[in-house]
């Protein structure tokens, strides 16, 4: 259990890129660029645009100081250019400085510094900044642990489709922590998590799937139709919004 939560922590090691981009322009053309792996296109045209003080060029810039894409690896960049969009009130960026902080890269690890800056995020309606609350609190990492708290957080991000969220909260559900225990709710969160982790996501879906399977074997046949009708019921019913 205590090995998924620091899982899910890590899990913003893929930084977000190019958030809350323009839908054309400048920024589409670093888009595509970036898509299609000429990373020195994408540099070339964010740099400038950073330069000028372009909140997602800066929050795109950042990530591939990050991840290593196109330049040597660089915490110490990355989280500057940041900050730039952080302060700009990019929630993309304010929740790629709390994983810096709840990581430890390239900064000494701090879960008050992280938690903060989550909040900022998160408050903006950011779900892997949601997330990660709820995984500090699920934990006990720079809080005082709290299921309760944790499953807030993770439902916030759940609702928005948020696979990492609903597997936690499958979890919750499973294991009856913050919540009543509850086979059949727990059966449909991984089911959602499932069908929205990307295949890329070897190691989550993996574990969700694992613990689907743990789950079925309690459930007779009718709870077993009945996880299924919820998580194709909730699915249909977010789509629409």
């Amino acid at each position: 259990m205590m090995m998924l939560k620091r899982w899910i922590i890590a899990s913003g090691l893929a930084f977000s890129l190019l958030a809350q981009a323009a839908a054309a322009g400048p920024m589409e053309d670093a888009e595509a660029a970036y898509n299609r792996g000429d990373y020195e296109t994408a540099l070339q045209i964010l740099k400038p645009l950073a330069e000028l003080g372009n909140a997602s060029a800066q929050q795109s810039l950042g990530a591939m100081y990050a991840k290593g894409q196109g330049v040597s690896q660089n915490y110490a960049e990355a989280l500057k250019w940041f900050r730039k969009a952080a302060d700009q009130g990019l929630a993309t960026a304010q929740s790629n400085i709390g994983n810096v902080y709840a990581a430890g890269l390239g900064v000494p690890q701090d879960y008050a510094e992280a938690l903060k800056w989550f909040y900022k995020s998160a408050g903006q309606g950011e779900p892997f900044a949601q997330t990660s609350i709820g995984s500090l609190y699920d934990n006990g990492f720079g809080v005082a642990q709290s299921f309760a708290e944790a499953v807030y957080w993770y439902w916030l991000a759940a609702e928005q489709g948020y696979p990492k969220a609903q597997g936690n909260l499958g979890v919750k559900y499973e294991f009856g922590q913050g919540v009543s225990r509850d086979f059949v709710t727990a059966h449909m969160w991984y089911d959602l998590a499932i069908t929205g982790l990307p295949t890329s996501e070897t190691k989550f879906r993996n574990y969700f799937l694992s613990r689907r399977e743990q789950v079925s074997e309690h459930l007779t046949a009718h709870e077993l139709a009945e996880a299924q009708r919820l998580a194709k019921e909730w699915t249909a019913g977010h789509s629409k919004k």
